[in-house]
């Protein structure tokens, strides 16, 4: 009879730790500890920290795609409803954890991308899949007239992500949401609204 895996264990509690040590300051003993699972059993899942580290990225971008389908795929809301009910959904899950923990794909652009090149690869990957759903919201906005058309979706949903990362980077130093409502304000007063 074969043992059981313990690889969903080891992601869980690698994320865990990621969010809070990042990528650099996560030790494989550190991961081990905190999901209460054998040490020797991790190289049998994972290759490498490097990895090892893929796949906690691939787990949490499941979870936050899981997020945009939620949010997006409301076709009871207008498509400016929709963004602004992703980013909303996402404050609430910030508030909960007292605005310290950030998003992980956020922490993993700054931390890895010029150490490891296929975590930055994979990042890349990762941003192109991401921008789909907000591309396709945007086009459905701008074609009712409820977005302006002077910028395309592509370059609209890529300025909503980027700044709204941004916005995240300082609501975790201010440990505060002013960073995310004066983000929505201002975007959603001057760039996500109706043309003039």
């Amino acid at each position: 009879m074969p043992k059981p895996s313990n690889k969903n264990e080891f992601i869980a509690a690698g994320m865990r730790i990621m969010f809070r040590k990042g990528y650099h300051a996560t030790g494989i003993r550190d991961v081990v500890a905190e999901g209460g699972v054998p040490q020797g059993s991790f190289t049998n899942h994972f290759g490498s920290k490097e990895a090892f580290a893929q796949e906690v990225l691939d787990h949490y971008f499941m979870q936050t795609q899981a997020i945009v389908e939620e949010a997006l795929g409301d076709h009871s809301l207008s498509p400016r409803g929709r963004l602004l009910r992703y980013l909303d959904i996402i404050t609430d899950r910030l508030a909960a954890d007292g605005y310290l923990r950030g998003c992980l794909i956020g922490d993993f652009s700054i931390e890895v991308s010029q150490v490891s090149e296929p975590l930055r690869e994979r990042l890349v990957a990762i941003y192109r899949e991401w921008l789909r759903p907000f591309e396709e919201c945007i086009a459905e906005g701008q074609k009712a007239g409820e977005i302006e058309d002077r910028f395309s979706p592509q370059d609209l949903a890529d300025f909503l992500l980027t700044s709204w990362e941004g916005a995240i980077l300082r609501m975790k130093v201010e440990q505060s949401e002013e960073p995310l409502e004066r983000f929505k304000k201002i975007a959603f007063t001057r760039i996500f609204a109706k043309g003039s």
